[in-house]
């Protein structure tokens, strides 16, 4: 089984859209899908799926002994997709137990199927990070706002971290080592983490040479979300080269998905996007997303070094980013010359727009005040902000 964790540094870039829909597409592939919804703290994928009534799921399975996995595996109405719901109003269940937490991955890993999405919560606590490692190949999701790609590396950076952290055995040299210097909050945040796998590997080379092991295969795969224009796909480089850099880390680039409002326009029917309008480009990005992942099932395993060359995955991004820019404007062109959409409606969308981007520079301006703080401070941002945060 192929197991597909799905990530994002933060809230609000579309993570849980994007398992929702990309399960469905895989499952009309003809393979046997589950899809669980793993975001403890604010579980609401059944609502994307258009289900109801959804009580048992997670959150009762850790916590009560009675209940059984089988029975919070529920069919759907979309053939061979089966879906876990959370229970977030379970209280606590955001903060699972170690013995809760092994539990649920033991069943996860034991599911019959062929492909397991699994949509976790936003942020990069461990109990996300455990389950992300699930994969050493799970997908990040972010936008090409400045708050979300740091969010995006942080993401990245963390689950490196937490590799590192289970993989060092308790009362080694290296994990007084890493204990010490944990201790010191500033030092930690600014040490570079192969500059501290190094040092951790003078004093302890084994437990180390099972941490390189562990990481050689680990490739997150990105999306970038939300697109306005081809030229935010060129802002995924950046996240890609601070983590090549900084933490020694090749991303994969699986594809671009354009804003659409007809996202909301689904949501609102109860019907995920590439079942409501399989042919908008929104959802011919998440069938492209879904065809790349099916190849590398076919063609790679996890500890293969044959993946798709990072360099080409980026180029492929941005050539899909300007595809289909090109789609959408015709579309518009369309509407406008069959005069199904107004220049009344056109300017309207443009001003909604240009208020977005304000606010996006109003956010931008905010992180570069932040930084000019913190250089004022004393602290050293001279290799970006990435290391810093």
């Amino acid at each position: 089984m192929q197991i597909i964790p799905i990530a994002s540094g933060k809230g609000g870039v579309g993570k849980s859209l994007l398992a929702a829909n990309l399960a469905i597409v895989l499952a009309r592939a003809g393979r046997r899908v589950v899809l669980a919804d793993l975001d403890f703290g604010g579980a609401n994928l059944h609502l994307i799926l258009g289900m109801r009534g959804v009580t048992a799921g997670v959150g009762a399975f850790v916590t009560n002994p009675r209940v059984e996995f089988a029975s919070i595996v529920r069919d759907t109405d979309y053939e061979n997709l089966r879906f876990i719901p959370g229970d977030g109003e379970i209280p606590g269940i955001a903060n699972l137990g170690s013995g809760q937490k092994r539990k649920l991955q033991r069943r996860l890993r034991g599911l019959d199927a062929d492909i397991a999405v699994l949509d976790l919560g936003a942020g990069t606590s461990f109990n996300v990070m455990d389950f992300f490692l699930l994969s050493r190949r799970g997908i990040i999701v972010t936008t090409p706002t400045p708050t979300a790609l740091v969010n995006a590396y942080l993401c990245v950076k963390n689950a490196l971290y937490r590799l590192l952290t289970t993989t060092v055995k308790r009362g080694s040299d290296a994990e007084k080592l890493l204990k010490e210097m944990t201790r010191d909050t500033e030092q930690i945040q600014r040490v570079y983490l192969p500059d501290l796998v190094a040092r951790l590997e003078e004093v302890d080379p084994q437990t180390i040479g099972r941490y390189r092991e562990a990481s050689a295969s680990f490739r997150p795969r990105l999306v970038m979300n939300m697109l306005d224009d081809p030229k935010d796909a060129e802002r995924a480089s950046r996240l890609r080269r601070s983590c090549s850099s900084y933490l020694g880390v090749e991303l994969e680039h699986l594809g671009i998905v354009y804003r659409d409002e007809l996202q909301d326009i689904s949501l609102g029917s109860h019907l995920p996007i590439v079942v409501y309008k399989p042919d908008a480009v929104l959802s011919q990005a998440v069938e492209r997303i879904a065809d790349k992942i099916l190849e590398t099932s076919e063609d790679e395993d996890e500890n293969s070094d044959e993946w798709m060359d990072a360099e080409t995955s980026f180029a492929t991004a941005s050539a899909e980013a300007e595809s289909d820019f090109q789609v959408k404007s015709d579309y518009v062109n369309e509407l406008l010359r069959t005069g199904a959409l107004s220049h009344g409606d056109l300017l309207e969308t443009v001003k909604s727009q240009q208020i977005e981007i304000n606010q996006l520079r109003r956010q931008n301006d905010l992180l570069k005040a932040k930084i000019v703080k913190a250089a004022r401070m004393g602290f050293d941002v001279g290799t970006g902000p990435w290391r810093n945060r």
